[in-house]
């Protein structure tokens, strides 16, 4: 597969998932615009704060738990399950239902355990049978348009969310991290994007180092969504069986498991993330660990991310994997955007 041939892309991607990937830093900066101008209550004396969610939708509250980690006085969990744990209740509780459709069941349900329990509560979705459901309860309301995929919608999936923590004063003002961020964005599409050859293209070279092998993505600290992140994309787009660990965790325990079994291990191909801002211990981690895998034959490599702030770093980390799933999918000659596994799986969960 040429990966500068884009006329074969236009024939294997049929619904451009590209211009989706290309469009991110505009997405991102659109919902962040937009969460401003969403109705919000003035909700005060919130002491938690729990983002339920799957898929596409959750993963821009992990990037979002991740970054604020450092900044915010509340805890900030993501549940991805039915219902919700015994302690979000009250108005103390801030519970956001973050669903792309609408439609997801186990958000559906943690939705009105939290009605049920009394939590403040924010639906944030394109509509669906969750922004029915706000408007019968009187919860707050966030609906965006976006037509496409939900792994399509992460920069609405986590920049509301950045925008509503903001509002409520939950985090200082995320702006100039934010601004820095759409910089490094618009550049990384310019290096990473389709029309960039191979020779100067560090995403289509990875992509073809790692035809054939089953895909690790490791991430320390605020990196681990980010390797979630790659791991969902190349699963979803390039139809590929990937897997991802988080250090320092994996350092104890799934660096003993590099023994066996032999032919497997030697297909392996583990892919670490890097960042300035990670701690300077999971810095130190991250090389002696590939050091390991290498000298244990496992295919290894660095995938460096951009930028100054922790925002910057985990958003071009998250572009380049963007576009790496993408050729990946293009050199295995798949369509990037149908999920019909998962589709048919929702298909027969709905008949029982």
């Amino acid at each position: 597969m040429n990966l500068d041939d884009l006329n074969l892309f236009t024939q294997i991607d049929t619904e451009n998932m590209l211009a989706e990937i290309d469009a991110l830093p505009e997405q991102l900066e659109n919902a962040w615009e937009t969460g401003h101008t969403m109705s919000l209550p003035r909700w005060e004396g919130i002491r938690q704060v729990v983002i339920a969610g799957m898929g596409g939708s959750a993963i821009g509250a992990d990037l979002l738990a991740a970054y604020i980690a450092p900044q915010c006085n509340v805890p900030v969990v993501v549940h991805r399950d039915y219902d919700l744990p015994a302690w979000a209740r009250g108005e103390q509780t801030l519970m956001i239902a973050s669903s792309h459709s609408g439609n997801t069941e186990e958000t559906l349900s943690a939705f009105e355990a939290a009605v049920e329990n009394g939590c403040r509560t924010l639906a944030v979705c394109t509509g669906g049978e969750l922004a029915l459901r706000a408007e019968q309860t009187g919860a707050a309301l966030w609906r965006f348009e976006h037509q496409g995929q939900p792994r399509a919608a992460v920069g609405y999936s986590f920049g509301l969310l950045l925008a509503a923590l903001s509002r409520l004063k939950l985090i200082p003002d995320p702006a100039p991290d934010l601004a820095e961020t759409l910089i490094e964005l618009r550049a990384g599409r310019e290096s990473l994007g389709a029309a960039s050859p191979v020779l100067e293209n560090p995403a289509k070279r990875l992509a073809g180092q790692c035809i054939n092998r089953w895909l690790v993505i490791l991430g320390a600290g605020f990196l681990a969504p980010v390797a979630r992140r790659w791991k969902g994309q190349v699963s979803e787009i390039a139809k590929t069986w990937a897997q991802f660990e988080a250090l320092p965790e994996a350092d104890h325990n799934t660096l003993a498991g590099v023994v066996n079994p032999e032919a497997l291990l030697t297909q392996t191909m583990v892919l670490f993330l890097r960042a300035s801002g990670n701690h300077p211990r999971n810095r130190l981690r991250v090389d002696l660990t590939k050091e390991i895998f290498m000298l244990e034959g496992l295919g290894t490599d660095f995938v460096d991310a951009r930028g100054d702030s922790r925002l910057a770093q985990m958003w071009t980390l998250l572009q380049f994997g963007d576009y790496f799933a993408y050729y990946l999918a293009m050199i295995y000659q798949v369509d990037p955007t149908p999920v019909a596994a998962i589709e048919g799986l929702k298909a027969r969960l709905k008949e029982r």
